[in-house]
């Protein structure tokens, strides 16, 4: 791993955690750059959590070092422990608190009060989309929670936030506002943000790290680590025959890749030019009549079926 350069935000290397015969985590390396969104994308129980545990100090790694900001989180302190924000996976709130309560209640934790306390509760209720709000928190839907849940991370202005699932069994308007909240501390602070619904991590990370039983499968920065699934997409839909059509196309030079599902061809392409000639042309042989043709990029899912999708849990 190239550590060159100022320390990273996260620099964690051979990495493990074992519990009783349970390997939660098996050798794994990461850097995370400061200021960028981080992704921390695998399925459930690739050791996710396990991760963020270690480096909140919640538990000790079993081997392997993991340092934020250069200090080894084994040996972190008070003070190394303020530059840090983090959201569990399921955060709890005092039900009869207002938004603005929690968040004093929060900053005084941290030694925070009067004007600053004040002041930054204010920026962040804005941040938050929470101003002017005065429902107790046990009358607040679960993307109000999660955006307040941020907000409190975020009172001691940290360094690095930490996000363990922030927007699971969220609804769809509930997950953009969410979102729309990461995407605004890009440059501000350090976001890890772990999570298992790869969209969420397409939209606003800048680097993906993909955790597969315990190990890194993959880190790069987004788009190099969509461009590894093989290059551009095109959708091609037909009226019968596509079996021919997809054993016609099998085999060419400009494929990488060829999925059915129904009368739909999902066709993974390394040269998109020839594939837009060729295509056309393998259905027009065939006599078939076309319905859909489009382009466009790959995506996340892609390179995360490829890495994960064919491992046994």
């Amino acid at each position: 791993m190239n550590s060159a350069g100022p320390p990273a935000a996260i620099e964690v290397t051979g990495l493990t955690r074992v519990f009783g015969a349970n390997r939660a985590l098996d050798g794994i390396d990461l850097r995370v750059r400061e200021g960028i969104v981080f992704g921390f994308l695998g399925p459930n129980g690739a050791g996710k959590t396990t991760t963020l545990k270690i480096l909140t100090g919640l538990i000790r790694p079993s081997g392997g070092t993991a340092r934020i900001f250069g200090r080894n989180v084994a040996d972190a302190t008070g003070e190394s422990r303020s530059e840090l924000g983090f959201l569990p996976d399921v955060p709890a709130f005092y039900p009869w608190m207002t938004a603005t309560d929690f968040l004093q209640f929060a900053g005084r934790l941290f030694g925070l009060d009067g004007a600053v306390l004040n002041e930054r509760i204010q920026t962040l209720l804005g941040l938050a989309g929470l101003t002017g709000v005065t429902t107790r928190i046990g009358g607040y839907s679960r993307g109000m929670k999660q955006r307040l849940g941020i907000a409190q991370a975020l009172i001691n202005a940290p360094r690095l936030l930490l996000l363990d699932e922030p927007t699971s069994a969220l609804d769809p308007i509930g997950r953009k506002e969410v979102l729309d909240l990461i995407a605004s501390l890009r440059g501000k602070t350090t976001v890890f943000f772990s999570s298992h619904i790869l969209s969420d991590i397409e939209r606003v990370c800048d680097e993906v790290a993909i955790l597969s039983r315990g190990r890194v499968a993959a880190q790069a920065p987004t788009e190099e680590l969509k461009a590894r699934s093989g290059g551009d997409v095109i959708v091609v839909e037909v009226a019968g025959g596509v079996a021919g059509l997809r054993s016609a196309l099998e085999g060419a030079a400009w494929l990488s890749r060829i999925e059915q599902d129904g009368e739909t061809l999902r066709l993974t392409v390394r040269d998109l030019p020839e594939a837009r000639r060729a295509v056309p042309r393998a259905i027009a042989s065939a006599g078939l009549e076309l319905r859909r043709f489009d382009t466009g990029e790959a995506t996340l899912e892609e390179v995360f079926v490829e890495l994960v999708g064919g491992h046994a849990p």
